[in-house]
């Protein structure tokens, strides 16, 4: 199975520049967005082939999760046990196999002022992954908002204190790995520099001063059935990269 996950900061905008080329190229049996900034009905989003669910936040032009499958799930799942879904921020979808499940996590902001928040959310979807991975594997993908290691952006020292890298939220990513999950991208390739996502100023994504912030997690046991975890710098339309993860089921 190919699985893509792409934070496309406003869907609408990144259809202008080529959006449905890319989809149609990858060819993917899941393809997760996050930060659809819309709401249902104000584009069509259909794509031939695939079913699609949209999680909307109810602030206009912010947030939400869409995903497309090729295979119709057994269930879907939208938040957190009914949490989260006034921001439109996860989406789960139930296979024989396992759960998919897209997530756009919440930035701490400027000055870390809603690192509380954020705190609350990720314990949240931890102990829901925990529980979801207590009846089948998970896969965890999407904007998780942090880079995790030093070698996850380019100036760690100078963003200690910054959203996206401060301890408190690299702890929690710390955490939910050692709650039985696997990073699948540094787990394959542990000392390569690739970021996901670059700020469009100072020609940053030119100069690939970047983070990775965008990720492939999956439980412990499907490690082995992981073929390949990329990301696709190349891939233009957003201010972030779609990541790719290769899996056997056979």
């Amino acid at each position: 199975m190919k699985l893509v996950s792409w934070n496309v900061n406003g869907i609408r905008a990144c259809y202008t520049k080529g959006f449905c080329s890319f989809f149609d190229l990858i060819d993917a049996d899941i393809f997760a967005i996050q930060e659809t900034k819309m709401q249902e009905g104000q584009m069509d989003v259909t794509q031939a082939g695939y079913y699609h669910f949209m999680n909307s936040a109810e602030k206009k032009g912010y947030s939400g999760t869409l995903v497309y499958s090729k295979e119709r799930p057994l269930s879907v799942i939208y938040g957190i046990d009914g949490k989260y879904n006034d921001e439109g921020r996860v989406i789960t979808l139930e296979f024989d196999k396992f759960y998919f499940v897209c997530c756009y996590v919440p930035n701490s902001q400027e000055a870390l002022k809603r690192l509380e928040y954020r705190m609350v959310f990720e314990d949240d979807m931890r102990n829901y992954l925990v529980k979801l991975d207590n009846v089948k594997p998970v896969i965890y993908t999407g904007d998780l908002n942090v880079a995790h290691m030093p070698i996850d952006l380019k100036n760690p020292e100078s963003n200690t204190k910054n959203p996206g890298y401060s301890i408190e939220e690299r702890n929690k990513l710390t955490k939910l790995l050692d709650s039985g999950f696997v990073d699948t991208f540094r787990y394959l390739y542990p000392n390569k520099i690739e970021y996901s996502w670059w700020s469009y100023r100072f020609n940053a994504r030119e100069k690939n001063i970047g983070w990775r912030i965008d990720y492939f997690l999956v439980s412990n046991r499907l490690i082995n059935n992981v073929k390949d975890s990329m990301i696709l710098p190349e891939v233009m339309g957003s201010d972030h990269a779609p990541v790719v993860l290769d899996i056997n089921f056979s």
